[in-house]
This record gives C-alpha cells, structure tokens and sequence, in this order.
C-alpha cells in the first residue's frame, strides 16, 4: 500500500490569477471546432457556453499540485464538470481567473477531489464559476475533508416521461485536432495515437469538454432558443471517453419550469451522464 496521503493544508489555497483577452477570432474558432451552428457563436458576438474552460485552463490542475502528491497526478481523469454562468464571455473583455481545491472523498475505487474556478473581469464583475470533479483512479484516501461539487444527478425516475427532444451530431475524424488548437488544450491522448494507445485507450479520444460542447449547442437550439444569455448553469458526469468519427445522441428531459436533464449516448453506452441544464425565462 502507498503511504502517500492528500494534503489538506492545501485546500482553499487560491492559485496565482491569470489573465486572458477575449478576442472574436478566439470566439469563432471555438464554436468551429465544437460545429456549433449558432450564429452568434460562429461569428463570434458571444462565446458558447463551454468556451468558459479556456481562460481558466491554466488554473485548472495548478489546485490540485496543492493536494494530490505527484506521484498520483497521472491517475487524475476529468470526472466532472458543473458551469455557472453570471453573463457571457464576449469579445473585448479581459478576463482575471483563478482557482482553488475545495475538498475530496475517498471512494472504494478512488478519490473525488473538487477544484472552484472563478472568473471576472478586470473590474471585478463575475463572469462565471466552475465546479471541477477530477478523479484520482485506484487511490481511496479514506477520508473526507472540505467542500465536493454541488449535485446534479439524473433522477432515473425521470426516465418513465418521453423526452422533449432527441438530438443526433457527429465527432468528425478531425474533431480533437481542431478542438486542441482553439481550447489551448495539448494533451497527446488527444493527438497522438500511439501515446494514448500507451496510456490504455483504444486510440485517440475526444476531449471531455469537445463532447460537453455539443452537448450545450444541442441543449440551446432545441429548448433554449439558441440564447446564451438565458444558459445558468450547465453540469455533466463524463461517463465514458469519446472517439473520433462517432455519433452521439443526446436526450433532454424537462426538470421543472426552466430545468432540463439530459444524457449522451454512443449506440447504447452512455457517455455522459446527470447532464443539467437550467435557462432563465429572458435572455441578459
């Protein structure tokens, strides 16, 4: 048994701040690489949704180093993602962000670890805030400190009801390739064929986050209007990865007034899961 244990001094450690420069080109290479269709978001007016994931990139593993001893850092996998949205990204706004480990929770086959994300502008607006899941594979701390991410599971009960909309898209075979470049995201088990071959993949996989954009486009044209600004909050559990030149079909169920839960799914695997999605009434 490993003596390495998690260090809890870490948490509630805030990273240094970066910054980032919303640019349009920025914009519209995104919504290109996810095939979003929504116009706003091609020409680059309004960010979509997940574009949010860019300026914090940097911030993102940092708060775990704080945590999880190096020697785990590789069993990390991106388990789960909660967005928060306070208005949309747009071009021109300079964005300050920064992040922090909430707390963990030992599991049988693993450890949960929560990083918080905020970003706001150089005024200090809140732009959003993130709730980042990773998952430490095959290390149970056994124990629980701090602070996990807010629920969102898919009640299966839910499943009994028709869903209000069945959305079909495709990962081209070029997918990761273009998502990399735009998200500013080099992980090689996304490029290289052999290296995640290595790393026990069937191949090269899409990123977690490519795969949580579809969603949110798909999500927005079929019950949102394709508005972005009425998008509040967006949470998905990644369930399992997603290979260049497969198809996914998303189900929306109604949650509520302005709720809606939904799961993805290649053939009959589900790889996403517990997705949330929640709309205001009126755009901002």
């Amino acid at each position: 048994m490993t003596a390495e244990k998690f260090d809890p001094a870490g948490l509630g450690t805030w990273t240094e701040e970066t910054r980032f420069e919303v640019t349009r080109e920025r914009l519209a290479e995104y919504a290109a690489a996810t095939n979003d269709p929504i116009p706003a978001h091609l020409a680059g007016d309004l960010a979509s949704p997940v574009f949010a994931i860019v300026p914090v990139f940097q911030s993102l593993m940092e708060p775990a180093l704080e945590v999880v001893p190096l020697d785990l850092i590789g069993k990390i996998v991106h388990g789960e993602q909660d967005f928060t949205f306070h208005r949309p990204i747009r071009p021109g706004d300079k964005l300050v962000a920064k992040g922090k480990m909430t707390g963990w929770e030992g599991l049988s086959n693993g450890t949960a670890a929560c990083v918080y994300l905020e970003t706001r502008t150089e005024a200090g607006e809140l732009v959003n805030e993130q709730h980042v899941t990773f998952f430490v594979r095959g290390f149970d701390t056994g124990d629980s400190q701090g602070e996990l991410a807010p629920g969102h599971k898919f009640d299966p009960a839910e499943h009994g009801a028709e869903p209000v909309a069945e959305v079909k898209q495709h990962v081209d075979d070029d997918q990761t390739f273009r998502y990399g470049p735009a998200a500013g995201d080099p992980m090689p088990i996304h490029l290289d064929d052999e290296f995640a071959k290595a790393m026990g993949l069937p191949g090269i996989i899409a990123h977690g986050l490519c795969t949580m954009a579809f969603t949110s486009w798909a999500l927005l044209t079929e019950v949102g209007g394709s508005d972005v600004t009425r998008l509040k909050r967006l949470a998905v559990r990644f369930a399992k990865p997603v290979l260049p030149g497969q198809d996914l079909t998303t189900r929306i169920y109604r949650v509520g007034d302005n709720g809606f839960a939904y799961e993805t799914a290649v053939d009959d695997v589900l790889v996403v899961k517990d997705g949330l999605a929640e709309f205001t009434t009126e755009g901002a």
